[in-house]
């Protein structure tokens, strides 16, 4: 085989796992435009490698692509952007490949919202233990490989990272679908119409609203008690003339799932302006999450073209 057909064939290689090295950093980071990034740093590294030195591909490309992550992580940077109050998630549209392997609760669970928030509260190192062993289930001596730790030292890691994501973890576990979306639908009728009692009937006892301020804020805006939550909800969806000035016209507001959880997309032509996403325990809403920055939207929005939507809950707010 000449070089030509060599270089085509290696680059097959990499783009056949592109996906897989894409969810893992995502995971890893947080962000989908961060992740992108890692990914294609880790094809210059490919493509600058002996290849016919690596054995494995797959277990060479996890690790570089965990180490530039963690690389990302610890900088000087990313300790300003991602202070805790301060960072939310990037939001993912359901059947995106970035969000990755499914096939367990544990692997569902690790790129929702709720537990990509949570493991900010991780280091660098527990976070990629966290991520290699409950979403991709490396062996602690395959872990121990990438990180250049010891298998000891990876179980520790773990240890520490899942007692620190059980005892902050918000929900009980999966919901129905179906019971999902009427919880939402319910919760969008009486924001619109802004029927505050309703409102507080569907959230928890220690209900949570948070939202990035449309990226205009330093900080994130924080609401407790289900009292503050159905005030913000309610002046928030209500519609107004200077809202639809704001966002630029009339949009038209959908029911989806992002990150595995329900959520309603606010959708102006083809664009989404806003995600408000939910995390629902015992059949109330716990958690209510509105990213509306338009850099956060970015992987969502091309996502939402290439989709058939369903009939929006509200054609014209």
């Amino acid at each position: 085989m000449d070089s030509t057909a060599t270089d085509r064939f290696d680059t097959s290689r990499f783009e056949a796992g592109r996906n897989r090295l894409a969810s893992l950093a995502y995971r890893l980071l947080g962000s989908a435009a961060d992740a992108e990034d890692a990914v294609q740093d880790a094809f210059l590294h490919w493509q600058a490698a002996d290849r016919q030195q690596i054995k494995v591909p797959e277990a060479w490309l996890t690790k570089v692509v965990t180490n530039l992550c963690l690389d990302r992580l610890r900088s000087a940077q990313a300790r300003r952007e991602r202070t805790v109050g301060a960072w939310l998630p990037e939001p993912l549209l359901d059947g995106d490949p970035m969000l990755g392997p499914a096939a367990t609760f544990e692997q569902r669970e690790s790129v929702s919202l709720a537990v990509l928030t949570l493991m900010e509260r991780l280091s660098p190192l527990e976070r990629a233990v966290y991520v290699l062993r409950e979403a991709f289930s490396f062996s602690h001596a395959e872990i121990a490989e990438i990180l250049d730790i010891t298998e000891s030292a990876s179980q520790q890691h773990l240890h520490r990272a899942r007692r620190r994501i059980t005892v902050a973890r918000r929900g009980g576990g999966e919901v129905d679908p179906a019971s999902a979306r009427r919880i939402v639908e319910e919760f969008l009728a009486a924001a619109t119409s802004g029927r505050t009692e309703r409102l507080v009937a569907l959230l928890t006892d220690d209900a949570t609203a948070i939202s990035d301020g449309a990226g205009l804020a330093e900080r994130l805006l924080r609401y407790d008690t289900p009292q503050r939550v159905a005030a913000v909800a309610r002046a928030g969806f209500k519609p107004t003339p200077a809202k639809r000035r704001l966002v630029g016209g009339t949009p038209a507001i959908h029911y989806a799932v992002v990150n595995g959880a329900p959520a309603i997309l606010t959708v102006l032509g083809d664009q989404v302006v806003g995600s408000v996403t939910f995390d629902i325990t015992g059949g109330k809403i716990a958690t209510v999450r509105g990213i509306a920055a338009p850099t956060r939207l970015t992987r969502l929005t091309e996502a939402w073209r290439q989709h058939e939507p369903d009939t929006p809950l509200i054609a014209q707010w």
